[in-house]
């Protein structure tokens, strides 16, 4: 019996399992910690969220959600556990980040087909496999993957927020509202902190003397930071207002004790069901940690934080897909060989594990002797693999979910909303077509 191997128990590696095993392959899941730990990780568990607790935004009519609204056509697990898991984020799908972890975890490990090896994989396995390692790729496989591809590894840099203990926000300045009165309390799904243009220049001038993590020599040369992930400090440098502009944008909210819009705001998101952590949205950081406390207890309300988690830097590492990789995920030398995650270049959560979900899918194609799934390009997943198997190889940057990937539409539609509506229209109707012409329906695979 031919057995697929699955190195990396992220988002990726972990979806990419669960849809392999669930067309009847035998799946070896490999995740090398707790014995191999990484400069990001906190726990041992499968599809462990390191960064924000947010899958982004989850509205029909936004990149994002269409990608998870395609992700739930097709049957993936960790979307529908993201819905279990779901804490209140007005119109965004975020999770209770160690209640998802333990419903994949715990789905994965009951899945007769799955089987949870704990060890790192140092080489490529020369049997069907795929590479769902992630960003954070231990030493020895990226040498392996660097002598595979024969190439050097493209890479730039990602930051994680700051978490604050709620008990320590004072509510007496800050207080709860969704933008535009969107959300699911009544209340308000976030705490926003608002700041008079006084305050934010201060801030920012603070920010920008605020003493920073060196990166090394070598990497100093060429810091490619992702730009949907940008250190704040990265923004700030960007101009007075950047980040007024920017994470800090008070758009669609008002500061009760004053009645008026505030010139900026931070915005805290619940990140646990318990309601009692908070992360600071967009507010990825490298300054050193002492600083961090000095410099983010000058925002309003945040005067007394207690930090459960300060922000830090490492280093991403992706593939150059576009001469590697093809639509398919599969390598462009090896039929029996798949990428997924965000070492393909995919960046955000669902964007991972989309890949996942279709590299896990093609494997078990190639397996079972059966046609590999190239999804139409009209759907936000199928742009996705599009994008990082075609984009210009010399300039290869990664990319999130967005309708700028998707061919336009034949019908010009002026409105903005109006236009977005009909590219997820056209999106779920082509791929529900498609999946009536994979023989057995994909909710049958799934039950």
């Amino acid at each position: 019996m031919t057995v697929l191997h699955i190195i990396g128990g992220g988002l990726a590696g972990s979806e990419a399992a669960w849809q392999a095993a669930q067309r009847g392959i035998q799946t070896r899941l490999y995740e090398m910690r707790p014995k191999t730990t990484t400069p990001a990780h906190v726990t041992d568990r499968l599809a462990e969220l390191v960064c924000s607790n947010s899958l982004g935004s989850d509205l029909p009519d936004r990149a994002s959600g269409l990608l998870k609204n395609e992700l739930r056509q097709m049957g993936s697990l960790l979307i529908a556990s993201a819905t279990q898991a779901a804490v209140p984020a007005g119109g965004a799908l975020a999770v209770d980040r160690d209640r998802f972890a333990d419903l994949i975890e715990e789905a994965v490990l009951a899945h007769p087909n799955i089987t949870l090896v704990r060890e790192e994989v140092r080489a490529i396995l020369d049997e069907p496999c795929i590479v769902a390692s992630g960003p954070l790729t231990s030493e020895a496989l990226s040498q392996d993957i660097a002598r595979l591809t024969g190439e050097e590894h493209l890479y730039f840099y990602d930051a994680l927020t700051p978490l604050i203990e709620a008990e320590s926000i004072d509510m007496t300045v800050a207080f709860r509202a969704n933008r535009y009165g969107r959300g699911e309390t009544e209340d308000g799904d976030y705490i926003n902190c608002p700041m008079t243009q006084t305050e934010y220049e201060r801030f920012v001038h603070e920010l920008h003397h605020a003493e920073r993590i060196e990166l090394r020599d070598f990497e100093q040369e060429d810091p490619r930071f992702f730009e949907g992930c940008l250190p704040v400090e990265q923004i700030a440098h960007r101009g007075p207002d950047a980040l007024a502009f920017g994470p800090m944008r008070p758009v669609g909210l008002t500061d009760p004790r004053t009645g008026k819009r505030p010139y900026a705001v931070l915005q805290l998101r619940q990140d646990n069901l318990a309601g009692t952590l908070y992360n600071m949205v967009g507010f990825q950081t490298n300054l050193k940690w002492p600083e961090q406390r000095r410099v983010f207890q000058l925002i309003p309300g945040l005067e007394n934080a207690r930090f459960a988690r300060l922000g830090q830097m490492h280093r991403n590492t992706f593939l150059n897909a576009p001469a590697l990789l093809r639509p398919t995920l599969q390598f462009h030398t090896r039929d029996d060989l798949f990428f997924a995650g965000q070492i393909t270049g995919v960046e955000g959560y669902a964007g991972n594990i989309g890949t996942g979900l279709l590299a896990g899918i093609n494997a078990a194609c190639y397996i079972n002797g059966g046609e590999l799934w190239e999804l139409p390009r009209t759907t936000m997943l199928g742009a996705l693999a599009y994008y990082v198997t075609h984009a210009e190889a010399k300039n290869f940057q990664p990319m999130k979910a967005n309708f700028d990937l998707v061919p336009p539409l034949e019908k010009r539609i002026r409105g903005r909303q109006e236009r977005r509506r009909a590219y997820a229209e056209r999106a779920l109707a082509d791929l529900g077509t498609f999946l009536s012409t994979q023989g057995t329906s994909v909710a049958e695979e799934n039950q």
